[in-house]
């Protein structure tokens, strides 16, 4: 079953902040974005619901973009407390391994912590959180093409089995086997 239209691209995912002055230089001096526009109103467009906001607009590069939205009516923000911290997470690509290094060294440097970089078979990756609390991952992708293909291949297998059994399917065991770690 097809839908009956296609979508071009993520438009922009949205996520709440604390503070959207803070958020936005935050993100322009930690991971180079530009600030490009804002919407503030008292009442939700779509809903009509009195619920002051500051909504902002970051690009991130290459058509996306990534939004905030400052809630100060609202009780503070917080974070789903049986979800642990590593699962929601804002990840962005960056060129390479070199470009990935670079960045962790300028973000440590900005005395933020970093985890990693750590292996994902077909990318490495650093961690950190913003001034929100957010995950943010960057990435740099190191796969081969028969990597992709083989991940596509039993992409389906994995569903059906994890599905079934609720436990970790092993046909891409490969995936978690560093060929640099020591």
């Amino acid at each position: 079953m097809t839908a009956p239209f296609a979508l071009s691209r993520i438009h922009h995912v949205a996520y709440r902040c604390k503070d959207a002055k803070q958020t936005v230089e935050w993100y322009e001096k930690v991971l180079g974005m530009t600030y490009t526009s804002a919407f503030s109103e008292d009442h939700v467009p779509s809903t009509g619901a009195y619920d002051p906001y500051m909504h902002v607009f970051l690009d991130c590069g290459g058509g996306n973009v990534l939004a905030f939205f400052e809630l100060p009516q609202q009780p503070e923000m917080g974070r789903d407390a049986n979800t642990p911290e590593w699962v929601q997470h804002i990840a962005f690509e960056v060129r390479d391994m070199d470009a990935l290094l670079a960045a962790k060294a300028h973000i440590e440097g900005l005395g933020i912590d970093v985890l990693g970089p750590t292996f994902h078979g077909i990318f490495r990756s650093i961690y950190f959180f913003d001034p929100n609390g957010h995950r943010v991952e960057l990435a740099c992708n190191i796969g081969k093409p028969e990597h992709y293909e083989e991940l596509k291949r039993v992409a389906p297998l994995m569903l059906d089995e994890w599905s079934r059994t609720k436990k970790a399917p092993r046909h891409a065991d490969w995936l978690h086997k560093d060929p640099d770690a020591a």
